[in-house]
């Protein structure tokens, strides 16, 4: 729950956030001592800029903000940091949409990564409930925000396989889910060789884990989330660089965000009957370790040639894909931190998505769009198949060209998926590499509200 935004306070002071359009009527009947402060400071309604207005007491009376004329999300979350301590109201309240944009993009602008600090920061300023905000639906987008930032927060040392699979355990307790973990071993038992496989180097101290979590009606339509837990991702025996190591604790990005947005499904109450699959793993190097032209088998009975060590999140995906694909759900959606490509293409900040679900597609696309969550489509281009083409196995897991290594990723995935299934894969960083409002250096979820609001378009509470 947000712990930055209260209930009514008597001495909150007032925010009155103003477009440029609106400044000049809104101080027409302002008393001369005000529209001269305002003059003097040279505040004009720029979007994002603050104005502190003293009262005669030489107390902070009031504040005034610059409003962008579409005001997205994040326009609020450039507050908090801008102010003194203490408790603020909205004045006017804004309409239903943009309250619940304010309250959100504050919370978000508050939260802070604190596990591991001996002295905590000072506590940010507080903010009075907007009274035309749905509380509930704020409240589950910030509760899933941070786990998704706490979980790729955490360093790798506190957060492997075991407590990743025990952190979708507690999840299921909150929610009345049920939460079942595969370990070690019982990976071959029932059948998940590549999870294990790419798991067993580190399987002397992290034994690797498949968690299947299920909530809901078991009459509603199915609705399946698969993540990539990969701990750490050394790069196993095509070991990475350090520079590209460093960041390898966000590589189970994938598997927070699938809790988090499970987080916001129940919450809402959705009519489905919701899976979650987290294959968790952490990719090492031993005498264990998988090697490169080594050839694994996979649950679906596929056999692929190891191109690339360090393409092992699609190998735990495989099988977890194909899982999900059993009981054939109406929609699987998997998320993944899984290529560096993706990034090349889109940036830091735009997910690639996936899917040759034309509806799904633009469902999800203007879900991004009206969220502020935007997600950037790339093709499952056939032609590239061939690319994964092994001259010993069914496919290779990393193809050796140079190019479309997103595309050839998502691909491979495809593989797994029964073509009669509405899927989405989402390419996500899941990372923040420097701080903007709301949005603090670290951990993010990308995507994770636009996929909810298509998935409660799709699937309406009753």
């Amino acid at each position: 729950m947000p712990e930055h935004l209260i209930e009514a306070d008597a001495q909150a002071i007032e925010i009155t956030a103003l477009r440029k359009s609106e400044l000049s009527g809104w101080l027409d009947p302002q008393p001369d001592r005000l529209r001269g402060w305002i003059k003097a400071t040279g505040f004009c309604a720029e979007p994002g800029s603050v104005c502190l207005v003293p009262g005669e007491d030489g107390g902070l009376d009031r504040v005034l903000f610059g409003l962008a004329e579409d005001a997205d999300l994040w326009a609020y979350a450039a507050l908090p940091a801008k102010l003194p301590a203490g408790a603020y109201r909205l004045s006017p309240e804004p309409p239903p949409p943009l309250a619940e944009r304010a309250a959100l993009g504050w919370a978000l602008a508050t939260y802070a990564y604190e596990r591991y600090k001996s002295k905590a920061a000072k506590p940010p300023p507080r903010l009075v409930w907007p009274e035309s905000c749905d509380r509930a639906r704020v409240e589950a987008a910030h509760d899933a925000i941070a786990l998704v930032r706490d979980l790729v927060n955490t360093p790798a040392s506190d957060m492997g396989p075991a407590e990743l699979t025990h952190a979708a355990e507690r999840l299921a307790a909150r929610f009345g889910a049920q939460c079942r973990v595969v370990v070690g071993d019982g990976l071959l038992a029932e059948n998940y060789p590549a999870i294990h496989a790419v798991g067993r180097a580190a399987a002397s101290h992290r034994r690797p884990r498949l968690a299947d979590l299920t909530w809901g009606d078991e009459a509603n339509p199915r609705l399946t989330l698969v993540g990539k837990g990969v701990c750490f991702d050394t790069g196993g025996l095509d070991l990475k660089p350090s520079s590209n190591m460093k960041l390898m604790k966000k590589d189970m990005g994938g598997a927070a965000h699938v809790l988090g947005l499970a987080s916001m499904i129940m919450a809402a109450r959705l009519p489905v009957r919701l899976r979650v699959l987290i294959p968790a793993v952490e990719n090492s190097v031993s005498g264990d370790a998988m090697r490169p032209l080594d050839v694994l088998a996979t649950r679906k009975g596929l056999t692929v040639e190891i191109g690339n060590t360090d393409a092992e999140g699609r190998l735990i995906l495989a099988d977890a894909l194909f899982e999900a694909s059993r009981d054939k759900p109406k929609l699987l959606i998997d998320f993944a931190t899984l290529t560096g490509a993706a990034r090349s293409a889109l940036g830091p900040d735009l997910p690639a998505l996936f899917t040759d679900n034309e509806q799904l597609a633009r469902t999800l696309l203007d879900a991004g769009d009206a969220e502020s969550d935007p997600l950037w489509r790339l093709p499952l281009h056939k032609p590239y198949r061939r690319m994964l083409d092994s001259k010993v196995a069914d496919l290779v897991n990393a193809s050796d060209s140079p190019h479309a290594g997103a595309i050839t990723a998502a691909l491979f995935l495809q593989e797994f998926v029964d073509p009669d299934i509405a899927w989405a894969h989402l390419d996500v960083l899941a990372w923040n590499g420097s701080s903007r409002p709301g949005r603090p250096e670290g951990g993010e979820a990308q995507g994770l509200r636009a996929v909810f609001a298509a998935i409660a378009k799709l699937f309406p509470a009753k």
